[in-house]
């Protein structure tokens, strides 16, 4: 019996991204715009009931609704999703939006627009919950940089975790701003008030960079000038990556709990980094064979990274990586092995067997191989350290500061933010630099305390290279 996940997706971005979601999602499990199958594969609806909710009816072949609520403070992006080709996939219910919009004000989501939307909007999650027989979770999708997805978003997020759901996994996937690719001026306000929220109320935060999804549609797949529908392609293909272990039969990480007990040291550590291979360009996939080498060095090459930070100055802390196609698991082990042993210096040594891998035979349409990674890495830091810059050039001569005190915010939430924030980039920094003698010297200091006098002795004998077990038994 499959463990079902609730979708919920928030303002302009969160929507676009999501209904390219749904529609690899169609695809990958064999149904069509309506939701019924039309596949032959009986792996394909074998866990379907994860992500979509089976309807009968007599004399008409089963249909198959998506469950997934969608909100936004304007009617813009909901009506082309209700118009548009995936019109009857979803309920017609299952829509909430506002009038006025948030007007990229976070203030304005959290506070006054988003907050009055928030009943009916639990009420609608209430009711796709009840149906389900197990829930393991919700999934956000959103972006930090306008007013409702990272407002708004983050509302919900606090809502699940303190009144509503407190026991389920939340697992967002975050789109943030990048300076190169901007398009308001407020972007660093709205997106550190929300990794305020994300830490202190998410489970797994995978985070998306707008910067890094130009580079990767620019370069690696030779799309001149990108559009914002083929960000969203790359950004659905790695969302399906990440989720082929909740939705296909394989032999890890099964649910999402189980995702983030491999990923999640520390709890406020829950920033991944998710990376795909192949992205390619299509004139060129006729001359490119990969095999299972190629797929897990380009998992971790900072070209095929959805985060604009370099791996080579942070270390990983853990990592899952997801194969799909036929791959031997010998082999994909053997490659990820091979991968650690030659770089061992980027692998945190006091996590042993911190790279996971999981297998399923199900590829992704079009493709025969492909492989998702999701890294929890230190070099995470410099994304949110980028974003604390901008943040604190604008707040120190407290500009635009009138328009969310307006929506009777408390300035003091900025500095709580900002101090936030910082404190995650020591923390990341703290256990970059941790190393396994460290953690060494701090028992002996531990042994210390509890056996007092013998514990010097003992402490001095080790540093002298003297230390006889049978003189000294802790």
């Amino acid at each position: 019996m499959p463990r079902e996940i609730v979708n919920v997706q928030a303002g302009q971005a969160g929507n676009q991204v999501g209904e390219n979601f749904w529609r690899m999602l169609l695809a990958e499990h064999g149904l069509d715009e309506e939701g019924h199958y039309k596949g032959n594969d009986p792996q394909q609806l074998a866990r379907v009931g994860v992500f979509f909710n089976e309807i009968e009816h007599p004399g008409l072949p089963n249909k198959y609704v998506p469950r997934s609520v969608q909100i936004d403070l304007e009617e813009g992006v909901c009506d082309r999703i209700r118009s548009g080709p995936l019109g009857h996939l979803f309920r017609p219910d299952t829509f909430v939006t506002g009038s006025s919009g948030a007007g990229n004000n976070w203030a304005k989501g959290f506070y006054t627009e988003g907050a009055e939307l928030m009943d009916n909007i639990l009420e609608l999650v209430r009711k796709q919950t009840e149906a389900t027989d197990a829930l393991q979770g919700f999934q956000l999708i959103h972006s930090l940089g306008g007013g409702t997805g990272a407002g708004l978003g983050s509302l919900l997020l606090s809502k699940f975790r303190e009144v509503e759901y407190p026991d389920r996994m939340l697992s967002t996937y975050s789109i943030l701003p990048s300076p190169k690719v901007s398009e308001t001026v407020v972007e660093p306000y709205n997106a550190l008030l929300s990794v305020h929220q994300l830490v202190e109320n998410s489970d797994m935060t995978m985070c998306i960079d707008n910067e890094a999804l130009y580079d990767v549609t620019q370069r690696t797949m030779k799309v001149k000038q990108p559009s914002f529908d083929d960000l969203n392609n790359v950004v659905s293909q790695v969302m399906c990556g990440v989720s082929t272990s909740l939705r296909f039969s394989g032999q890890l990480n099964g649910d999402m709990r189980k995702l983030a007990m491999n990923l999640v040291p520390f709890p406020r550590l829950h920033f991944l980094i998710p990376s795909y291979a192949p992205f390619y360009d299509p004139k060129a996939k006729a001359y490119t064979r990969w095999n299972v080498k190629d797929l897990t060095s380009a998992m971790f090459e900072r070209s095929n990274l959805l985060v604009a930070c370099d791996p080579r100055f942070g270390r990983y802390l853990t990592a899952a990586t997801i194969f799909r196609g036929k791959v031997a698991s010998q082999e994909a082990e053997q490659a990820v092995l091979e991968l650690q042993r030659k770089n061992s210096s980027q692998f945190v040594e006091w996590i042993p067997d911190n790279v996971s891998v999981s297998l399923c035979s199900v590829p992704p349409v079009g493709q025969t191989q492909a492989a998702t990674c999701l890294a929890n890495t230190t070099a995470v830091q410099e994304l949110f350290n980028r974003t604390l810059t901008q943040f604190a050039a604008m707040y120190k001569r407290r500009a635009f500061l009138h328009w969310y005190t307006g929506e009777g915010m408390d300035a003091m939430e900025f500095s709580e933010a900002e101090s936030n924030t910082q404190d995650l980039i020591a923390e990341y920094q703290q256990y970059q630099e941790a190393t396994a003698d460290e953690d060494f010297e701090e028992e002996v200091e531990y042994e210390e305390e509890q056996t007092g006098a013998e514990g010097v002795e003992y402490q001095q004998e080790v540093e002298g290279g003297e230390y006889d077990e049978e003189q000294f038994e802790p």
